[in-house]
C-alpha cells in the first residue's frame, strides 16, 4: 500500500472523506472518540458528519443517552455510544484499575472510601444526576476530601467499575456549555450491546473506524498489552483484511463521498492523529512536537491538508477568526479558511 493509498483509505475510516449521516452514526463508527476536552470529542463527531451538523445536535444526542463520555480507556475520557460502554469496560477496565493503583494507594482510595462514596452519591445521581462540583461537595460532606485529585480519581473508579459515566450535557446562559451531569449508568443506559467475544469486537471496531492500523496502534489505543493485542487481533483474524507490513483494514471501508472535502479543521485530541502508536503516517517528524503530545500532555487542534497534518489552529480563535498556524508554503489558505468556517457554523449553529 502507498502513502497516498493509506492516507485515503484511513480519511474513509474516519468518516472525513465519507462522512456519517448522523452524529450517532459518526459515533457509532468510531466506537470511542477521545474527549478530555468536552466541545473538542463533540466537534470530533460534527467533522464526521454530513452537511452542517450543529452543536446542539450533539448535545441533543447526549439528553437522548444516545451517547455517553466515560473513562473508556487509558485512564482518558471518550464520548461512546451508551450501548456500547458496558462491554468495551469489560475488556479495558482491569488494565485501567491496574494503571491507576499507584496513584489511588497514594490518595488512600480504597474499597471502603469507594464504598462511601457510591452511597453518598446514588440518591442524587438518581435524581438528575450532579456535575462533579457537586459531586465534590457531598464528598466533603462525607469526610471524603476531593483536593489533590482525590474527587476526580473516585468518579473515575466508580466509571470503570460500570456504576457511573457522564450524562446529559449541563446548560449554560450563554456561550458553550463545557460541562455534563454524572448519572447512574443502570438508570441512564436504557440497552447495553454484548458482543461474543467482547476482546475481538474492540479490535474489529477499532480498525472498522481507524484502519489501516497495526497491532502496535491498537495496544496504544485501547492501553491494553501488546502480547494481549497480538491475541486479539488473531481472534479477529476472520472479521478484517489482513494487508501488507503487519496493517490491517477493514473487510469493506465507506465510500467517499463525492462532495469531500481535502481540507480538515480537526479537534484537540482528534483521533485521527492521537490514536496510532506512530504518527509520522500522518504528520512529518519535525512538526510532530508543535502539535503534541507536550510536556503538559496537551494535542493540538489539527489542519489538515490531503491527509496530512498542515499546521495547528486554536477553538477559540477559530470562532474569532483568526489565522491558523501553517507548516511553511504550498497549502491552500482557502482551503483552510473553509475547514475553519465549518467549525465557526458548528459552534454557533
Amino acid at each position: 500500500m502507498t502513502p497516498r493509498a493509506l492516507l485515503d483509505r484511513r480519511l474513509r475510516s474516519h468518516r472525513l472523506t465519507a462522512p456519517a449521516a448522523t452524529v450517532t452514526d459518526a459515533a457509532r463508527h468510531m466506537l470511542a472518540v477521545q474527549s478530555q476536552d468536552l466541545l473538542a470529542g463533540r466537534w470530533a463527531l460534527g467533522a464526521r458528519t454530513r452537511g452542517a451538523p450543529a452543536l446542539s445536535r450533539v448535545d441533543a444526542a447526549f439528553a437522548r443517552g444516545d451517547l455517553v463520555r466515560a473513562w473508556t480507556m487509558r485512564g482518558t475520557l471518550h464520548i461512546i455510544p451508551a450501548r456500547d460502554l458496558a462491554w468495551v469496560l469489560s475488556v479495558t477496565s482491569g488494565r485501567q484499575r491496574q494503571q491507576a493503583a499507584g496513584r489511588h494507594r497514594d490518595l488512600g482510595v480504597d474499597e471502603r472510601m469507594l464504598s462511601t462514596a457510591s452511597r453518598v452519591l446514588r440518591p442524587v445521581l438518581r435524581d438528575g444526576g450532579c456535575t462533579r462540583a457537586e459531586a465534590f461537595a457531598l464528598l466533603e460532606g462525607a469526610d471524603i476530601d476531593p483536593r489533590g485529585q482525590r474527587g476526580i480519581h473516585l468518579l473515575f473508579a466508580l466509571t470503570i467499575a460500570g456504576e457511573i459515566c457522564q450524562g446529559p450535557i449541563e446548560p449554560v446562559a450563554r456561550g458553550i456549555a463545557r460541562e455534563q451531569r454524572f448519572v447512574l449508568v443502570e438508570d441512564w443506559i436504557r440497552e447495553s450491546d454484548a458482543p461474543a467475544d467482547p476482546l475481538a469486537e474492540l479490535f474489529v471496531r477499532y480498525i472498522d473506524g481507524h484502519g489501516p492500523a497495526g497491532v502496535a496502534d491498537f495496544a496504544w489505543w485501547s492501553g491494553l498489552t501488546l502480547g494481549s493485542a497480538r491475541e486479539t487481533a488473531e481472534r479477529a483474524r476472520d472479521r478484517v483484511t489482513e494487508l501488507e507490513d503487519g496493517l490491517f483494514a477493514a473487510l469493506t471501508a465507506p465510500r467517499r463521498s463525492p462532495k469531500a472535502a481535502d481540507a480538515f479543521a480537526l479537534p484537540a485530541f482528534d483521533e485521527y492523529y492521537i490514536s496510532y502508536a506512530d504518527r509520522t503516517t500522518v504528520c512529518a517528524p519535525e512538526h510532530l512536537a508543535a502539535v503534541g503530545p507536550g510536556k503538559n500532555g496537551m494535542v493540538r487542534p489539527t489542519l489538515i491538508d490531503r491527509g496530512r497534518v498542515v499546521g495547528t489552529w486554536a477553538h477559540a480563535d477559530a470562532t474569532r477568526h483568526e489565522p491558523p498556524e501553517l507548516f511553511g508554503d504550498g497549502h491552500d489558505p482557502a482551503a483552510a479558511a473553509s475547514a475553519l468556517a465549518r467549525f465557526a457554523d458548528f459552534v454557533a449553529a
